[in-house]
């Protein structure tokens, strides 16, 4: 660690965020010291942050008084996680309908956020200082199991509207103090490539930040320019917010020279796993509480897949209680390596619209349609649209070699996979637009799955 790193992790951040009223920089130190805790002594701190949380919003949040007073529901008698599912699980649409009656009544200043809308049901929400500081303390946290801290130079490729329209003055001397750098990932063009691998290469950074298809975009342009990247000192590449396929992790972590960090969270649920040098998905499990649930919301033991369910004791401003996310994984029993006893995500298979139904009513991950269109030479970028079971679109960015045969072999391919009767339509365009939040889908699914995982 550099001194300017050193200055900025112990006077001038904590200061900013003094200024803020924020406690992260006391979260992120509670989080070091609670990471290697016997699994014991971490239950018991989690039943009573859960107990406390609940009675919070119990007293103090119009929604959830009502509700426990007509479920009967005492919040002190809590013994342990499982009692959760004495409460329903809440979604979008819930939220939405409640409103107003899911403000705490004793809340400070509170943020009013939304989601990008992917799963095609946005939600307007809010989050108060206690949320918003342990989302930062949580992700520092993470930072340091990589080697870089807080006035490390970082440079962030992202897409959100909120982050891009708060470039106002106090961001832009607070974002020069840190050292980040904000490159917008709506349009990934081959001049803003060109823009972008310059600019890396001219930072020079400690890290990388953004969504994994942004990235190996990046990482495959200056690769097809033979702009060496893998020399300029990156440590590491943290991704999030979508789904991190193998051949993403491989091109960047080639391209940039760096192991890269896989991260699961939302806006909305916040930031809820992450992983260490190790290879561990670790929960960030000592505020933020994961089920795994069937679609008929039976609560599902490790090794099982099923809708993630977050409830976030951060969030007594705003809560969210048993929240469905639309996403899919699998909990693991295993302990990982790097000694820290946060349990861990086996695997993260993406939003339930990362799958596609076939004619016959099998559910299959997009990655099924995914291989056949990825190793196709010619094949810059593309995006599978399920619109219904009998209709697939394929938008293709390609060149040569992809000739007639291709398409061909795409048609034949997922006819196989869905159904004869299926009709797949392909579409060559200039340009694949990224989701109004500046993420890149690769499978999008319209068609609701059997059973209604969402």
């Amino acid at each position: 660690m550099n001194i300017y790193t050193s200055i900025c992790g112990s006077i001038l951040f904590p200061i900013h965020e003094r200024l803020k009223s924020h406690t992260s920089v006391a979260v992120r130190k509670r989080l070091e010291a609670q990471e290697r805790w016997p699994h014991e002594k971490l239950e018991e701190w989690r039943v009573s942050q859960l107990r406390i949380f609940l009675q919070r919003i119990g007293s103090s949040v119009p929604y959830y008084r009502d509700l426990f007073a007509q479920l009967k529901f005492d919040p002190s008698g809590l013994r342990n996680i499982a009692d959760l599912q004495s409460l329903p699980l809440t979604d979008k649409k819930l939220m939405k309908s409640a409103g107003d009656r899911l403000r705490s009544e004793s809340a400070g200043p509170l943020m009013r956020y939304n989601t990008g809308g992917s799963s095609g049901e946005p939600l307007i929400f809010y989050i108060g200082k206690d949320r918003k500081s342990h989302d930062v303390g949580a992700k520092w946290r993470v930072t340091r199991w990589w080697g870089v801290d807080i006035g490390d130079p970082e440079i962030v490729v992202w897409g959100s509207p909120i982050e891009l329209g708060a470039q106002d003055r106090i961001k832009q001397v607070r974002d020069t103090i840190l050292r980040t750098d904000l490159l917008p990932a709506f349009e990934m063009s081959e001049a803003k490539l060109d823009q972008f691998v310059s600019a890396i290469t001219k930072r020079r950074p400690a890290m990388l930040f953004g969504y994994p298809s942004a990235l190996s975009l990046i990482a495959n342009h200056a690769r097809r320019r033979n702009i060496r990247m893998d020399n300029i000192g990156i440590r590491v590449a943290f991704v999030t917010s979508e789904r991190l396929y193998d051949e993403q992790r491989t091109l960047i972590s080639e391209a940039f020279g760096c192991p890269v960090a896989n991260g699961y969270g939302a806006r909305d649920a916040g930031f809820i796993a992450h992983e260490c040098p190790h290879g561990g998905m670790h929960l960030q499990a000592e505020d933020v509480i994961i089920e795994i649930v069937s679609p008929s919301g039976e609560v599902l033991a490790p090794g099982h897949p099923g809708e993630i369910v977050v409830t976030h004791t951060a969030t007594h401003d705003f809560p969210f209680l048993r929240y469905r996310t639309g996403d899919i994984g699998t909990l693991s029993d295993k302990a990982c390596a790097c000694g820290r006893t946060l349990p861990l995500i086996a695997e993260i298979h993406g939003r339930t619209t990362d799958f596609v139904v076939a004619a016959d009513g099998t559910i299959m991950h997009g990655l099924a349609l995914i291989y056949t269109v990825r190793d196709l030479p010619g094949v810059e970028r593309f995006k599978i649209i399920q619109h219904s079971l009998d209709h697939v679109e394929v938008q293709l960015v390609a060149g040569n070699p992809f000739n007639s045969e291709a398409e061909a072999r795409i048609v034949r391919d997922y006819k196989a996979r869905l159904g004869q009767q299926v009709g797949i339509t392909i579409s060559r365009v200039d340009e694949i637009a990224p989701e109004k939040s500046g993420k890149f889908r690769y499978v999008v699914s319209h068609v609701a799955l059997p059973g209604s995982l969402q």
